[in-house]
Parts: structure tokens; sequence; C-alpha cells
């Protein structure tokens, strides 16, 4: 403490205050802490998280910029509070609700990271593509872009897209991590995996015909096992099958059999069956994009 006392005291003299100084005595100097911190007045969409996060699943939403949550590596800005507020609207709605509808609360309490941090902007990368999120360690989502959620509103795929399948595929991650998937599942397409390669021409497209649900997937075993899970819940029936059918005899095949073994995954060690999961959703993001959830009510 007294090595801080006198830091502080040079500082003053530096800035050419030291006539204010009479002494930097330990005496003389304040007990109190120099340094000020302001405490953070609660909104009303704080007193909404309790109820609807913390109170029933002990997560913390996160919307005020934090450094130590963010990525220093990116140029990035807070999430608008009336964006905030609709993002997390969604996702309790889409995603955990839905959890606790095929799964129940307790399985959604136990597995769900603890914490979700959303900033304003995309983290733009150097090779054209952009990050829309990240799962770190099981314990946080990190969703980006939530300044530019009101545009998506009416439209599932735009949402899909941006938000929920980002949080779908970095929950699934977070699964991943807690129970490990079989090792037979990399052995599907094992020659087909590329890395950072994905993005690029040769790999962009005729992923479905190589065994892949989409291009991101053939960066590795556990962005493809991620990809499956969340592609699949996020989209209809009648959209998987045409898929099936672009990919052609044997990356349908391929596909179908990876399917099998993210099925049997969430069944055997979750118990969730995923087609009624899928159910949820879709019932769910119908009921967003019609516009019957008010996302911006903050009396519940």
């Amino acid at each position: 403490m007294m090595k801080l006392k006198n830091i502080i005291c040079t500082c003053l003299a530096c800035c050419g205050l030291v006539a204010t100084v009479t002494s930097c005595s330990e005496e003389e100097l304040s007990s109190q802490s120099v340094i000020k911190v302001d405490q953070v007045e609660y909104t009303p969409f704080d007193y909404w998280l309790e109820r609807n996060y913390v109170a029933p699943y002990n997560i913390a939403f996160k919307y005020r910029y934090e450094d130590n949550e963010s990525d220093m590596n990116y140029y990035t800005v807070p999430a608008r509070y009336e964006s905030a507020v609709i993002l997390a609207h969604i996702v309790k709605y889409v995603c955990l609700e839905a959890y606790d509808e095929v799964g129940g609360i307790e399985f959604t309490r136990s597995y769900f990271p603890k914490l979700i941090f959303t900033i304003g902007e995309w983290e733009y990368a150097n090779n054209g593509t952009f990050i829309l999120g990240t799962a770190e360690g099981g314990r946080k989502i990190f969703l980006a872009g939530a300044n530019y959620v009101e545009q998506y509103l009416k439209s599932a795929d735009e949402l899909n897209h941006y938000y929920l399948k980002t949080i779908h595929h970095e929950f699934t991650h977070i699964m991943n991590q807690t129970k490990n998937y079989s090792a037979d599942f990399q052995l599907i397409t094992g020659t087909g995996y590329v890395a950072d390669k994905w993005s690029t021409e040769g790999y962009s497209g005729g992923y479905l015909s190589r065994g892949f649900i989409t291009s991101y997937a053939q960066h590795s075993p556990d962005e493809d096992f991620a990809e499956m899970l969340s592609t699949y819940v996020c989209n209809s029936e009648e959209r998987w099958n045409t898929w099936m059918q672009q990919a052609g005899t044997d990356g349908a095949r391929a596909i179908a059999t990876k399917l099998d073994i993210v099925k049997d995954y969430m069944l055997t060690s979750f118990n969730i069956n995923i087609d009624k999961l899928r159910s949820a959703i879709q019932r769910r993001q119908r009921d967003l994009t019609g516009g019957r959830i008010d996302l911006t009510d903050l009396t519940r």
C-alpha cells in the first residue's frame, strides 16, 4: 500500500501539482482508495435478466462492454441497449426454452453455459469471413453482431444464419466438451477436412456431394459435428430433404450416417430426441418471425 502512495505522489509532482501536496507521509494520505469504480445503475433490463436468466438458469447475460470478455484482436463496439433486449428475448424463447421443453429445465440448467456475452459488431477476419460467435471452455457463449438483430426479425433464415444456429452450434461444442461423441464420426469423411481452407475456392461449393452439410463443416470433425446438429434443428424437414437430393447418393449417405451418430449421441448422452427438439425450435421460430412474441417486454 505504501508503494502505491509513493507512486501517486510522484505522478502529482510530475504534473506540476506538487504545490498542492505538502507531504507524502503515511499519516497525511487518506486511507480511502484512490481508485473510484462507478456503480452500475440497474435498468429494467437488468431486473428482467435477473428474473429470466439468473433465477431459473443461473446464467449471466452480459450486454455491457467488458474488456476481459472481449477479444482485443478485433475492433468491436458495445451492444445497444434496445438490441440486447431483443436478442436476450430471442435466446430465451428459441433456445433455452426449447431445450426446457424437450429435455427439461434441469438439462438446460445443468449444461447450458453460465455466461452469454454479446457485442454490437461482428468480428471480421482477414480471410473475408467474420465471426458470429464462439464457445469457451464450456462456460461461455460469445455472440457478435447484436446491433443488427432488428433487421432480421421477419426472416427465420437470417435469424438462423446470424444468431440462432450459432447458439445451437456453440452449445453443441459445450456438450461435446462434457461428453465426447463416437470416434467413428470423424472416419466417415476423414480425408475431407481442410481446416481454414473451407471458405476458399474449391471448397465453398460442392460440399454436400462430399458429405458435408455446410462448407464450414469441412473445417474439422468437431465443427462438422456442431454443424450437423445445429443445421438439422434450425431447418425444416423439407429443406433438409432438398439438400439430401442435391448431395447425391454418396454425399447423402455420408451425411445420413453422421446424422445417425449425432442423434444417438444426444439420446444416449442427454436423453434428447433431436427430432422433437427440431420440432420445438421450428415452432418457436415461426412464433418469432410471425410477430407473436413481444421481444421488448421487460415486465415479466
